[in-house]
């Protein structure tokens, strides 16, 4: 047993934990009711009291805090990890506009509700590990499912990266998922799964989209001028 001398885990402080508590990490938290993959850019409109105090520490100390995902009102345990990469306006009252950037998931071990002397919570975290294992040829073929989707419901995205170099986290936000689907894949921590999880969505949408795009063309038909073939009985 010793006692945690780290400033930056203020949960700890004046307290006897183990050893290996001491060797987790201990983040500012800014719970959202979004999912931030990693890579991913973020702006934020922060007005909160114990936010503009979170973002204005973590800006001038240089550190990270975690968005951990709210979904459907329930606080989870996966979030990701941010790093503030410029606060771009700061108003009269203290108001901010921010530019981030997610950079890895981390799993909650601790919520810590109440952080000596300051605003904000904060929680003990892991970081799982992340297999790189994705398939270039799977990654490819959801790429083009994603440009068919895409083409059906006519729409047009940018996904500020050469397809070559694209990964399942960049296109997430651009084929449809809902927040829980979102969160199942946040929890996947191999890549080869994540593009298995968006190859199977694709599989599952598509033709249902396509059947409505069908749907549509017979709705506009009604009423309009057909040239049609007539059936011949000369079998």
């Amino acid at each position: 047993m010793q006692v945690c001398n780290n400033p930056f885990h203020p949960c700890f402080c004046n307290s006897l934990v183990k050893e290996e508590a001491c060797m987790t990490n201990f983040i500012p938290i800014f719970p959202l009711s979004i999912i931030v993959f990693p890579g991913e850019n973020l702006n934020l409109h922060i007005f909160e009291p114990r936010y503009k105090q979170l973002i204005t520490e973590c800006f001038e100390q240089k550190k990270p805090f975690g968005i951990p995902a709210v979904v459907n009102k329930e606080l989870k345990d996966l979030g990701t990890l941010v790093e503030i990469k410029e606060i771009k306006k700061v108003y009269e009252d203290g108001k901010m506009d921010i530019t981030s950037s997610g950079v890895k998931v981390f799993r909650m071990l601790e919520l810590i509700k109440e952080v000596p002397d300051k605003l904000y919570s904060g929680a003990i975290v892991t970081y799982p590990d992340d297999a790189d294992d994705g398939n270039r040829l799977l990654m490819q073929k959801v790429v083009q499912g994603i440009k068919a989707l895409h083409k059906l419901i006519q729409v047009s995205k940018d996904f500020k990266k050469p397809e070559e170099e694209l990964k399942a986290f960049d296109v997430a936000h651009h084929m449809g998922l809902n927040m829980e689907e979102e969160y199942e894949l946040l929890g996947l921590f191999r890549e080869a799964q994540r593009e298995e999880y968006l190859k199977r969505h694709l599989n599952k949408v598509l033709p249902l989209l396509a059947e409505m795009d069908n749907l549509k063309e017979k709705v506009k038909l009604n009423g309009h001028f057909r040239n049609l073939e007539g059936f011949s009985f000369d079998l």
